[in-house]
């Protein structure tokens, strides 16, 4: 598969990826000490408004794959839409994988998981000419995770106070950031953890691995619920809605036989209010936009799907985004574009076109409908005055 403009081969297997956050971003490309020349100055501004950075963590494993373990970060151009050739920094992890990665809200790092422990890297910001973003191994040393195996699942709050982690080993752990204080300790949420999710206020953690999805009350550290499958469901990833009143919901992706769905499941009761199929392969990654409108996932054919969060119908379809199976998907922080990757070493970026609505409204067609029918029933039955009958005959 040739590259184009919005997706490039950047030469290793990926497993996770992020958008930087813009606090982040403001101070990479911080303009220069402000002078006479304000034409500069604004062009400075446009250009930082449009330009994004995208964060990636993959490589070859342990092994003389000759393939490096690496950090990737490389630039998107929203109003051109393309991603840039070549990254514009690398970080190597040595004989590390880099398999999962969480980053902090707040544009402090971000958390990468190993095959043994978990570490923490700062955002390194370049202020050569270029002003561009790149990052470094950090000081900060996460001893709690430390020699904890392979973590499978990595996330942070919505207001970065929090952090959860899931082990291959079924092993749930909570920590208040960046204290690093243990809140939750459970060595027995799951066979294995698949994917981990809090809900807006961070009240709430969902855990889903083997078995039922869990649902955890993180301030009391203990378990409120258990969502169970029906039949021979497997439940796969799991993500809450941003709302914070009544209508908040639960995504949660499963497989059958006949292919991948998506279920809602109401927050309050944690009873399921209903399932769609989407798609006949299974989904190997899932995410939900941070506006809550719609959710994407990706297959183990490359596809990647974007569907309404509303109705569950699939609004586009990307066929063979990539060559091999879709590891992470990641919206923008403001929904308006979809990063995906994959072990076939390609990274794409999926701009949101918005549906475009149609110029005669539904509503007014029925109206007119119904008010046609209306007059051809009081003409017939000469209801209507003598010279609007005589025009309707």
């Amino acid at each position: 598969m040739a590259d184009s403009g919005n997706s490039k081969n950047y030469g290793v297997p990926i497993y996770g990826a992020g958008w930087v956050p813009p606090s982040a971003l403001r101070s990479a490309v911080e303009p220069p000490p402000a002078t006479d020349d304000d034409d500069e100055d604004d062009s400075v501004k446009k250009s930082s408004s449009s330009e994004s950075y995208v964060v990636l963590a993959g490589g070859g494993g342990e092994g003389n794959s000759g393939i490096r373990n690496t950090l990737i970060v490389a630039q998107f151009h929203f109003d051109s839409n393309v991603l840039s050739d070549e990254p514009v920094a690398r970080l190597g992890t040595g004989g590390d994988l880099p398999y999962r990665m969480a980053v902090h809200p707040g544009g402090d790092g971000l958390l990468c998981s190993l095959p043994k422990s978990c570490r923490w890297f700062d955002w390194d910001v370049q202020r050569a000419e270029n002003r561009a973003l790149g990052l470094k191994s950090s000081e900060r040393v996460l001893e709690p995770l430390e020699d904890v195996g392979q973590q499978l699942a990595l996330a942070f709050n919505n207001e970065g106070s929090l952090l959860a982690v899931g082990g291959e080993d079924g092993k749930l752990r909570v920590y208040k950031w960046p204290s690093m204080e243990n809140i939750l300790d459970q060595a027995d949420a799951h066979a294995s953890v698949k994917d981990l999710d809090f809900s807006p206020d961070g009240k709430f953690l969902a855990s889903v691995g083997s078995g039922p999805c869990r649902i955890w009350d993180v301030s009391k550290s203990t378990s409120v619920a258990s969502l169970m499958k029906e039949n021979d469901e497997i439940f796969g990833y799991c993500r809450f809605s941003p709302s914070h009143d009544e209508n908040q919901v639960l995504y949660i992706t499963t497989m059958r036989d006949q292919g991948g769905s998506i279920s809602k499941w109401n927050t309050t009761k944690w009873k399921r209010i209903k399932s769609k199929r989407v798609v006949r392969d299974p989904i190997c990654a899932f995410n939900l936009s941070p506006n809550g409108k719609l959710l994407a996932i990706g297959t183990i054919e490359g596809d990647v799907l974007i569907v309404s969060s509303n109705n569950l119908q699939v609004q586009n379809v990307v066929k063979k985004a990539h060559l091999g199976l879709v590891t992470t998907l990641k919206f923008s922080e403001d929904s308006r574009a979809l990063l995906s990757a994959s072990m076939d070493s390609r990274v794409r970026v999926t701009v949101i076109k918005e549906e475009k609505k149609s110029g005669l409204n539904l509503w007014i067609v029925v109206l007119v409908l119904l008010i046609a029918i209306a007059v051809f029933y009081a003409a017939s039955n000469g209801i209507l005055p003598l010279e609007l009958n005589s025009l309707s005959k």
